[in-house]
Parts: structure tokens; sequence; C-alpha cells
């Protein structure tokens, strides 16, 4: 394929697995990361895919690292926003901090990222923007209002900008993973896992981050050319829409 493609959160879990599918489809591959140096450099060694550390919750920096990116592999011509994070508490705890820091790295820095390759794609006629959203932004969850509303939003933001994008060539797309088989999963005590999420999905099981991370290579691919403004839910038929 030979495309550059840009991966945010791309040196652990989902992002991880999403940057290696997309190096084996044939791109070239860049990974931000936020703050884990030591994970980021035993990925990089084990993968060869340049990591690059800033906040995409800031938009000046994300203006600069996609300028060093392009000056080191070329344009980007597809971008994976999968950064993200939770800051989960029942609403009448959450504080003014977990509301904002889930709204700026989630939601802020889908526009900041997409904002700061939107001109490149549309002069050269050509882009793929694949956000990770969550099930949680489609049902909504106890305890994530922030988190929750920053998913959704997503996924509003994304059917707007495909309908502005088709026209140059650009598709803009969702995918939803429900609950996947990562770091975080493994520590929920097993009887938690085995009575109370396993059994809400109708496969029985947990997903793969590879399967998320195919469901991505699919949009980007050149064969998704005319799928744009989709939400394709990864979630084991525990929500359907």
């Amino acid at each position: 394929m030979g495309r550059v493609a840009l991966v945010t959160g791309g040196s652990r879990g989902i992002g991880a697995a999403i940057a290696t599918a997309l190096q084996d489809m044939g791109c070239t591959v860049a990974a931000t990361y936020a703050g884990n140096d030591e994970k980021a450099a035993a990925f990089t060694a084990e993968t060869g895919i340049k990591t690059y550390k800033w906040d995409v919750g800031n938009y000046e920096a994300c203006q600069a690292g996609i300028a060093q990116i392009e000056a080191d592999l070329g344009p980007v011509e597809i971008l994976v926003n999968n950064a993200g994070i939770t800051r989960d508490a029942p609403f009448h705890k959450m504080t003014p901090q977990q509301w904002h820091e889930c709204i700026d790295t989630n939601l802020n820095g889908v526009f900041n990222m997409t904002h700061n390759v939107w001109g490149g794609m549309r002069e050269r006629k050509f882009g793929r923007v694949v956000t990770i959203s969550s099930i949680n932004g489609q049902k909504g969850q106890f305890a994530q209002a922030n988190y929750a509303a920053t998913k959704a939003g997503d996924i509003g933001f994304t059917k707007s900008l495909a309908q502005e994008g088709a026209r140059a060539g650009i598709t803009v797309n969702i995918v939803a993973p429900g609950y996947i088989n990562t770091e975080m999963m493994s520590t929920i005590p097993e009887k938690v896992m085995n009575d109370v999420i396993l059994p809400q999905i109708p496969v029985g099981r947990l997903g793969e981050a590879s399967e998320i991370a195919r469901a991505v290579c699919f949009l980007a691919s050149d064969d998704a050319g005319f799928v744009t403004g989709s939400t394709l839910s990864a979630n084991g038929g525990q929500y359907m829409s």
C-alpha cells in the first residue's frame, strides 16, 4: 500500500495492534504516545515503528508533532485517532478536572489531530480518518458520563466531517469496540468477568485487539472508498444499533 499512517496512542494495547496491522498492510507507520517512554522504546525496538511523544489534547503540540512526522516520513494519508483515557466516577462525585481531562484527550484530541492533517488530505484528494469510539459512546455507562460524552461526540464529529470530506476523496469513519482483551481488562476479578461481563456478550468472550485492528485496516484501505460516515460496531453483539 505504501501510505503513511499515524496512530495516536499507538505504542500499547489496541493502538499497538492497529499500528502493527497497518505496517503489515504495507503502510509506513508512526505512533504517538503520551507518557510511557519505556513501553514506547520497547515497541519501536520490536516493530521498527517510530514513536513520537506529545499530548493530543494540546493543539500546538499536535501541529508540531505532525509536522515532524511528515518531515521524517512524508504526508500523513491515514489518521487513526485511538488515544483515549478514562476518569470514571459517578456524576455526583465527578470533579471538573475529571470531566475536562476526558474531554481534552478523547474529544479535543480528535479535533486537534484531524484538523492538522485535513488540509493536506484535501489538497491531495485522498485521506482516511478512523476514530476509535466505544460501545459506551453508543449506549452510555454508569460512572462514565465524561467518557461516554466524548465517545458519542466522536461519532457526531465523524458523521459531520464525512460529509465535508466526501468530494475531496477523504473518508471518515468510526470503530466502536466493546470489551476487548487488554491489560485494563486483565485487572478485573475473575468472578466479575464470568458472572457480570461475559454474560452480556452474546458471542461469550472478549474481543481481541487484533480484531479491532483488522476493522481499522479495512476502513483505511483503498477498498473502503465508498464507506464514510459509518460506525462499525465490534462488540460481540453486546449492543446493536
